[in-house]
């Protein structure tokens, strides 16, 4: 792992790491996050011994804000696929969904977009009263690209996967923890040692139990790659059109994509830029 990368990994242990996301003023995730969460995908493979990875945010607002809408598109769609066949992005996903590792989510601040569906893939996800999720792609007449149609259908039923995709709002921790998006939501101060005491837990377990187990439950609620590359291949084709223009330069007028503007009440603006 190169030492600008935006993964920075602690080694508790040899069978726990810690991953602390950090990325400018936001943790916006963009080509580069994409690149470097692969060789983070790659070395969690080759750790024999690693049964517990935690995710963490550098920010104590934004876990992780959501895709960088200002990166070079040409370079993400010029990417070559994955170890899955799949493009990079979903790649990314399904090997993170899969590793025999498993991936916990510590949530304090916003998951939108490519933050939720990055939280989504992981195996277990903990918020703090400050976490706010959502998948806001449709506001910009997008559909999104990371699957969470699947995921979320899976994980809290049909009609709330619906709710939440449709309407493109926030949901604060506790509404996401009674829908089942997040497990649970602890109380300020107290998710980072939560989080911490649990993923030591599991790490005393045998890894081969650990991973069996996992792949068991996930052999149980399967998520085929041709499922995740159809999200894909939609997120292409919708986004950037020129009908919607006038939706996005709004929200940039706002204040997207800046630590104070619109970034911090997303879900509300979303509805009043249609």
């Amino acid at each position: 792992m190169r030492d600008d990368s935006q993964f920075q990994v602690t080694e508790v242990s040899a069978s726990y790491w810690q991953v602390t996301f950090a990325n400018g003023d936001l943790n916006l995730y963009d080509a580069d996050s994409v690149e470097q969460l692969a060789d983070l995908l790659t070395r969690i493979e080759q750790a024999t011994e690693l049964t517990v990875v935690v995710f963490r945010s550098a920010h104590p607002d934004f876990f992780m804000a959501h895709w960088d809408m200002l990166s070079d598109q040409a370079r993400v769609a010029g990417m070559q696929p994955g170890p899955t066949g799949l493009h990079p992005y979903a790649d990314n996903l399904a090997r993170l969904s899969r590793v025999p590792a498993v991936t916990i989510a510590a949530i304090n601040g916003r998951a939108r977009g490519a933050g939720s569906e990055f939280v989504l893939a992981t195996d277990m996800r903990f918020a703090g009263p400050q976490a706010v999720l959502g998948q806001f792609e449709v506001g910009l007449g997008s559909v999104p690209g990371g699957n969470p149609m699947g995921r979320l259908a899976r994980l809290v039923g049909r009609g709330r996967a619906m709710e939440i995709l449709l309407g493109g709002d926030d949901f604060t921790a506790d509404l996401a923890a009674a829908y089942g998006y997040v497990n649970r939501v602890l109380p300020a101060g107290e998710l980072e040692g939560f989080v911490d005491t649990f993923a030591r837990r599991i790490a005393g377990f045998d890894k081969v139990a650990v991973a069996g187990i996992k792949a068991l439950v996930d052999a149980s609620v399967p998520i085929p790659d041709e499922e995740s590359a159809a999200s894909l291949a939609a997120f292409f084709r919708t986004s950037g059109r020129p009908e919607n223009a006038d939706r996005v330069r709004r929200l940039f007028d706002l204040g997207l994509q800046r630590p104070d503007g619109v970034e911090l009440d997303l879900g509300r603006q979303i509805a009043e830029s249609t």
